[in-house]
């Protein structure tokens, strides 16, 4: 049951356009995330077409997640404070132009500072979704619509590599790779004409206050975490390594100074009451953030693994991982139907689900022959796609379905920077341990991926216990709901 101040009032009627506005917010949503997975399979062509050094190539991938993260939360609350309408119009803007800049960048120099602002745009873009959610929808619709949006954000990014595979074949040549981002802007103009149409002119939040020391001490958090990941190709994890405690006293800073805030009832950058008070969102997030860890770093490991180490083309490497993509689109679109039925033990089948469908992969890469990799692969991921499915969508339902309106931006904002900080961690790490086993012996490439993509079974694992841990919870909650409903019947029958 959500807390009274998350639905809208009785006398309020739905917004009539809220499905067709939802609808135009996924589209924007879904190119902005696509964006974090697409251009794996590029790297090696836009490298050979800009005679770039591998270190600065990959500041293409990382650069753009490492800005999507800095601007989530600040995003959101901003959104929340200055109405999610223009924050919305304003990201999906800049993100369509920086796609174009990106698109016609002459040198690797202008492509990564292009990069930098379009990840700024597109974590600016991310929070409104959820929070335009929180304010058009309510009951059962906002199950739905947070399905949708589950949905979405699942598998944007699990098919990231075959689309641009697909792309890069269709568009040939090799300056193929440009239509990467120039693909967004036809698409992201039209979208933009329909929001200005469709998304509603809601007043500002109660408060128009910035907690501009919040913002400067959280951004300055999640950029020395972020940081040292992002340049981890290039030794930036051991060059950096003291930007970690950094992190951990800005935290602490970050912490004592919003407490500070909602005792002299300010208006916090991120209420820390939704960890303490609101049901589900606390395990939510901390699944989100260990599930991402492990589900953003294998793609990175396969187009490695399949490009470099077997010579497959981008769009066989895409292709090769289709089934993980079909698997969890249908799942998803299921799982956010279910979800209101089934709660937290629809993310635990999941995440088993994923878990079977990984250790299946492992054993796939380690014994089958290059030329029947594909095939072979194909049943492994689409049990591990369908298990995603229903992990993804489902835990954005549960963890933001009971979050106040007031507070709607900031915390998807919270929510998405765990999971962009966990695929950060992936992406270095997993790729690391893959680079790592290979120079050990001496360029084993099956063994190497064997052992990236065991330690994205590890991040499940860790995933799936914290699933079970809130599960067990949920259930004691509803057993003391239902003795309390008893009791109170009882005395109500003998009072």
């Amino acid at each position: 049951m959500a807390t009274p101040d998350a639905r809208r009032s009785d006398a309020e009627a739905p917004d009539p356009n809220r499905w067709r506005a939802l609808s135009v917010t996924l589209v924007a949503g879904f190119m902005s995330l696509l964006d974090v997975s697409i251009v794996s399979v590029a790297l090696p062509s836009l490298q050979r077409s800009l005679g770039a050094e591998p270190a600065a190539v990959q500041w293409v991938v990382s650069g753009y997640a490492l800005t999507f993260g800095l601007a989530l939360v600040p995003a959101g609350r901003l959104g929340d404070a200055l109405g999610r309408r223009r924050m919305f119009l304003g990201a999906l803007s800049a993100f369509v132009l920086f796609s174009g800049l990106a698109g016609m960048a002459p040198g690797i120099g202008l492509l990564v500072a292009a990069r930098l602002a379009q990840g700024l745009a597109a974590g600016a873009l991310a929070p409104q979704n959820s929070g335009l959610i929180q304010q058009l929808f309510d009951g059962d619709e906002r199950g739905r619509a947070f399905g949708l949006f589950g949905a979405t954000v699942g598998i944007s990014t699990a098919v990231g590599p075959v689309v641009g595979g697909v792309i890069l074949a269709l568009a040939g040549g090799p300056d193929g790779w440009r239509w990467i981002f120039l693909v967004n802007v036809p698409i992201g103009v039209v979208a933009l004409v329909l929001a200005a149409r469709l998304l509603p002119r809601a007043a500002p939040g109660r408060t128009g206050q910035i907690d501009v020391v919040g913002g400067l001490l959280l951004g300055g958090a999640v950029l020395a975490v972020l940081l040292p990941l992002a340049d981890a190709d290039s030794g930036g994890v051991g060059r950096m390594w003291w930007l970690f405690p950094v992190a951990a006293g800005l935290i602490t800073l970050f912490l004592w100074w919003e407490r500070r805030v909602m005792r002299r009832r300010g208006a916090p950058l991120l209420d820390l009451r939704l960890f303490s008070g609101t049901r589900g969102y606390a395990p939510g997030a901390a699944l989100g953030t260990v599930y991402f860890l492990g589900f953003s770093g294998i793609w990175l490991v396969f187009a490695l693994f399949l490009q470099n180490g077997l010579g497959y083309t981008p769009l066989q490497s895409g292709l090769s991982v289709t089934a993980f993509a079909l698997g969890s689109a249908v799942s998803a679109a299921v799982g956010g139907r279910l979800v209101e039925r089934f709660g937290r033990r629809l993310t635990v089948i999941g995440l088993v689900g994923v878990l079977t469908g990984l250790v299946a992969t492992v054993g796939v890469v380690l014994l089958v022959p290059a030329h029947q990799l594909t095939g072979a692969l194909a049943p492994a991921l689409l049990v591990a796609g369908i298990g995603g499915g229903l992990v993804i969508s489902p835990n954005i339902t549960l963890t933001l379905r009971e979050v106040p309106v007031r507070m709607a931006g900031s915390a998807g904002g919270a929510l998405q920077t765990g999971q962009r900080v966990g695929a950060a961690v992936g992406t270095a790490a997993l790729p690391g341990v893959y680079y790592l086993v290979l120079d050990v012996t001496g360029q084993n490439f099956r063994l190497a991926a064997a052992v990236a993509l065991s330690g994205a079974v590890l991040s499940v694992t860790a995933a799936l216990v914290i699933a079970v841990w809130d599960l067990r919870h949920e259930r004691i909650a509803r057993r003391r709901c239902s003795e309390e409903e008893v009791h109170g019947y009882d005395h109500a029958a003998h009072g």
